[in-house]
């Protein structure tokens, strides 16, 4: 078979590659072993947010903010939970990727695939020779090396979207994104959580501030936090599995679940054989246009290793067609690239934290308000969370915003176009922002620079 591109992996990156050619009259053959949709759709996005909406809902009913609202009583469906999100995701998987391989009309070959010198892509019994080629294999769950893992019967991100039952009790090894909402989520629908985290806070890579929200937001809902402990090691139990942690002490619990990170998927694809250099990691190498040490084939998505995410993963897989087949040189820029931890609260970050600033000499000036300031907060009885704004001390620059609050993955965005459009913290006190919103906060933020905002009126320019 020969084509304009060839693609190895189904996932966001792919499916945005093949659209992007495709829409360019271009012809596509797509590989993948599995399931379409890559992580996002089967186990990680669209499943895991599923299951935080059900346990919100049923923590809501069962802890009401508001006075004179009965508690509801009884315990989670969790069978009905799991089949409310197994029908989310072949929905989504049906609408987003299994449907659009007939619209746009490219060549699907379901199989295990390998590089070939040529280059040449090799899938089951067919041989595909293309002008360019892209992989985009995605990444898996990766597990620390730990005695007794081999041993005892885990859990991973993966393995957890399908439990058919609801954990009495899991410990949960990583206070990451991945950890904290699968933790916060069991420990809604009734299991008794642990969260065992390496580092010396939870959510170790955003401001200390969000921090200690979240851990006090958790510790609330009653999931006990290890910080600055390993596990290291495991062994069976007649009750499940116990855990031996660095700090000593012996956890029991029916199911370990790590979500201490994820590999690229890169070992079955011979790259070594058309001369793509692979880091330690198994990541991809790449350079800023996503093309690797071979000039015909390109990498996007989690196999790079970079950013994580399904959104950057799809306009990744879109350059690259860009790239390859209009001799154009586009790099992208995350510095106005948003994140969000799907806890709640939200944790939602976009730019520089503090320390970032300071490590790149930059003089750096930070306000930290807490959500309680907003009205929002009152009127629906949440006042829990902060926002921190860095700006440049010199310039005023808007640097980076950072929230812990209750959908704070909406605000977000509007933090995301301030710092695309270089806004200073003056210009962001002086615009306009919708009373009673959580988004109120950020301009609040702005205000503090230069007024104490406890002590102005709603809505006070």
């Amino acid at each position: 078979m020969k084509v304009d591109l060839a693609i190895v992996g189904g996932g966001s990156a792919g499916f945005a590659a093949a659209i992007a050619a495709r829409n360019r009259g271009l012809s596509v053959a797509m590989v993948e072993r599995s399931k379409l949709g890559g992580t996002c759709v089967n186990v990680g996005c669209i499943p895991s947010k599923t299951l935080l909406a059900a346990a919100e809902a049923y923590q809501s009913g069962r802890n009401p903010n508001f006075p004179g609202i009965p508690r509801i009583e009884g315990p989670a469906n969790f069978g009905a939970i799991s089949e409310a999100i197994a029908r989310v995701v072949g929905e989504a998987r049906a609408e987003k990727y299994e449907d659009l391989v007939t619209y746009y009309d490219w060549s699907l070959i379901r199989a295990d695939a390998h590089f070939e010198p040529g280059p040449v892509l090799v899938a089951g019994e067919e041989h595909i020779e293309a002008r360019h080629y892209l992989i985009a294999t995605g990444a898996s769950p990766k597990l620390p090396p730990i005695p007794g893992l081999d041993e005892v019967d885990y859990l991973t991100s993966t393995s957890a979207m399908a439990l058919a039952q609801l954990p009495e009790s899991i410990l949960v090894v990583g206070g990451n994104y991945v950890g904290l909402e699968l933790g916060q989520a069991f420990a809604r629908l009734g299991s008794r959580v642990t969260i065992v985290e390496a580092l010396e806070r939870l959510a170790p890579f955003e401001e200390p501030e969000l921090s200690a929200v979240m851990e006090a937001a958790l510790r609330r809902e009653g999931i006990e936090i290890l910080v600055g402990s390993q596990v290291v090691a495991v062994r069976r139990s007649q009750h499940g599995v116990v855990v031996t942690t660095s700090q000593g002490e012996e956890i029991t619990a029916q199911h370990v679940l790590f979500a201490s990170g994820r590999q690229p998927e890169t070992s079955r694809l011979c790259l070594e054989a058309v001369d793509v250099r692979v880091k330690p990691s198994g990541a991809v190498e790449v350079d800023e246009e996503l093309r690797t040490a071979n000039e015909r084939i390109w990498a996007a998505g989690d196999v790079t290793g970079g950013h994580q995410f399904v959104y950057v993963a799809a306009r990744q897989g879109a350059v690259v067609v860009e790239n390859a087949f209009e001799g154009r040189h586009h790099r992208l820029s995350y510095s106005s690239m948003p994140r969000v931890t799907f806890t709640h609260p939200n944790l939602a970050s976009v730019g520089l934290t503090d320390l970032e600033a300071q490590q790149r000499g930059i003089p750096c000036a930070c306000r930290v308000i807490p959500a309680s300031l907003l009205a929002r907060a009152a009127a629906s009885q949440e006042a829990i969370g902060v926002i921190k704004l860095v700006a440049n001390a010199a310039t005023r620059q808007v640097l980076g915003i950072h929230l812990a609050a209750p959908n704070a993955g909406e605000v977000i965005l509007a933090a995301s176009y301030a710092i695309q459009a270089n806004l200073t913290v003056d210009q962001l006190a002086e615009g306009w922002a919708p009373y009673l919103t959580w988004a109120e906060g950020i301009r609040l933020a702005a205000q503090s620079f230069g007024a104490d905002v406890s002590k102005l009126s709603c809505c006070a320019a």
